[in-house]
């Protein structure tokens, strides 16, 4: 069982932004990831950094803790380019990156390119293109590939990553297709739940729902030969029905962690506290969680 947070970009970093990543670290969380959007939701108006220069001066400011995104989507990203920042990242960490990685939606990134937005199958195809490539990317020396909607011509990433045979992904799916790619590449699998029962939904719904999900991730195992024990499952909080209710106080997050454990999640993963935010909470409960709540779920 670990537990990670989530910190979003919005503080320079001579402004709490580095302050905020090694307190993470000294809190003893297993992994930070950030969110990678070009701006998100009600955040659109502030301040909103990059994700990979903002990982990559979180790797130089700590030197245990794993750092990722959650998620990196094909919105605004090109396999070639994210392959090459990507064999950076993992080299100036030391080995400590996750790559959350998911198809995308129709937020203010599915628009900024000036694209129009695609449908949840346009979505799907590019994914379903996305990830292989970048696999082969991240995997092979040299890569030529003439495909639908990415091509490389061959794209070199010498000397590959740190970690082997490439960095670990963590496919973010619900659907059948992406549960299919998180089944055959991915080294994790990551949820938020089910959306439909964000707004109107109980705990107990959102459970039966991510139970179902699980059940689907084990069906995508066993059809492409892979034991579904083999992949972590990431659960990524305050997206359910409780939302921010695992930060109220210790034994409310006790009590949602030991749910979702026993569901066979590995990982949960917490906002860090934003004040006048969807994400708002005790910065003090945040970090009591952080210190003592896997030991209060253990006894």
């Amino acid at each position: 069982m670990r537990l990670s947070t989530v910190i979003l970009p919005i503080r320079r970093w001579t402004q709490g932004g580095r302050d905020a990543w090694q307190r993470a670290e000294q809190l003893g969380f297993h992994a930070a990831y950030t969110y990678d959007h070009l701006s998100w939701r009600t955040f659109r108006d502030g301040p909103w950094f990059g994700a990979v220069p903002t990982l990559t001066a979180a790797a130089g400011a700590t030197t245990r803790m794993r750092l990722g995104t959650l998620v990196t989507s094909p919105n605004f990203r090109h396999p070639v380019t994210l392959a090459k920042d990507l064999i950076t990242l993992d080299d100036v960490s030391g080995g400590r990156v996750t790559l959350g990685i998911g198809a995308g939606g129709n937020g203010f990134d599915a628009t900024a390119l000036g694209q129009e937005p695609w449908t949840p199958r346009q979505r799907a195809d590019r994914f379903g293109e996305f990830l292989p490539l970048l696999d082969r990317l991240l995997t092979e020396p040299a890569v030529t590939h003439a495909g639908t909607h990415y091509s490389a011509v061959e794209a070199r990433n010498v000397p590959g990553c740190v970690q082997r045979p490439r960095l670990p992904f963590a496919v973010a799916a619900t659907g059948p297709r992406g549960l299919k790619l998180a089944a055959q590449y991915g080294q994790a699998w990551v949820t938020t739940g089910d959306p439909k029962l964000f707004e109107s939904g109980t705990p107990a719904e959102s459970l039966e729902a991510i139970r179902g999900q699980i059940s689907k991730l084990g069906t995508a195992c066993a059809e492409t030969g892979r034991d579904a024990g083999e992949l972590d499952k990431i659960l990524l909080a305050g997206f359910t029905p409780e939302r921010s209710g695992p930060l109220e106080s210790l034994d409310a997050f006790v009590d949602f962690a030991g749910r979702h454990f026993a569901l066979g999640f590995t990982e949960i993963v917490l906002h860090a506290p934003v004040p006048d935010s969807e994400f708002a909470a005790d910065e003090k409960v945040f970090e009591q969680i952080a210190t003592e709540g896997l030991a209060q779920l253990s006894s």
